[in-house]
């Protein structure tokens, strides 16, 4: 049987590369907390969608997002516009104009994509990673880091620790889960799991699914030069980005569609607007005077 998903409205730090890394602080209350577990506490796909959605409505008025005529969202309409939803989900995207490489989805099916990403990789690029965000979705890695992250801030209060449901969460509360969901660690399966997912999203769709071989490669060029420091965070909590290119390359040699990718022309500017010039031309009349 199929496996079918649902998102109410996808997290990208396996191809991210952020310097929004706050961690949670859970302190000496929290542990003990930790230690004497959550009683009967209960999640639901639903629970997961309500709080990522309203961490992501914080992050969007933190954060400056492309208008509708900017050039990267011009861009990422003509990409991604057409895999907005299908197959049981609905999607909703933006674009954050910060250089910091990176994306990011969440369970209610809110995906961001950085403009410093958008400046470095191509459509089929782009396509490899959002398809990549569609499978942590598809396999419930969202929702359980959402989970993760509120347990965690929750059990700071000893009255939310011992609830089974889901409580009203504090704008601050809010600030570190949506820091917390920028910056989850997925395992290596997980993330392998993913990177298949997206592998066989661009097959199905009939893009270049060379283009995945290729956005790793550039993460681990990146990670091997000038920027270095910059992506240690991911390349200390995620498989070796050398590693997942070398697989992907594999799977496609597997299905005899292997070919050595070559980027395309990256364009993220607004297609310029074209004056119509018009010329006005006053017809002379001339009236013979009568005799």
């Amino acid at each position: 049987m199929k496996k079918k998903f649902i998102i109410v409205g996808l997290l990208f730090t396996a191809f991210g590369l952020t310097k929004m890394t706050a961690q949670i602080n859970f302190g000496d209350k929290a542990i003990g907390a930790v230690q004497k577990g959550v009683t009967g506490f209960t999640f639901s796909n639903a629970d997961a969608a309500k709080l990522s959605k309203e961490a992501v409505d914080k992050l969007d008025a933190e954060n400056e997002i492309a208008g509708p005529t900017d050039g990267y969202t011009l861009r990422l309409n003509r990409v991604f516009g057409k895999h907005a939803s299908g197959d049981g989900f609905t999607l909703n995207y933006k674009v954050y104009k910060l250089k910091e490489v990176n994306a990011f989805a969440t369970a209610d099916g809110s995906v961001r994509v950085y403009s410093g990403l958008m400046d470095i990789m191509d459509d089929n690029e782009l396509i490899a990673v959002i398809g990549h965000e569609i499978g942590h979705v598809a396999n419930n890695d969202s929702r359980d880091a959402i989970r993760a992250a509120y347990q965690k801030e929750a059990l700071m209060d000893g009255a939310a620790s011992q609830s089974a449901t889901v409580a009203t969460v504090t704008d601050s509360q809010l600030g570190k889960i949506g820091s917390a969901i920028i910056d989850s660690k997925y395992s290596r399966k997980q993330e392998s799991e993913a990177d298949l997912f997206a592998y066989n999203f661009m097959k199905k769709n009939g893009y270049n699914v060379n283009a995945e071989e290729s956005a790793f490669r550039i993460l681990a060029k990146m990670s091997e030069g000038s920027q270095a420091s910059f992506i240690d965070q991911m390349m200390s909590s995620h498989p070796d980005s050398q590693k997942r290119a070398d697989d992907a390359k594999k799977r496609a040699e597997k299905d005899g569609l292997y070919k050595p990718y070559v980027q395309q022309k990256i364009v993220n500017t607004a297609p310029a607007t074209t004056t119509k010039k018009t010329t006005t031309t006053t017809k002379k009349t001339t009236t013979a005077k009568k005799k």
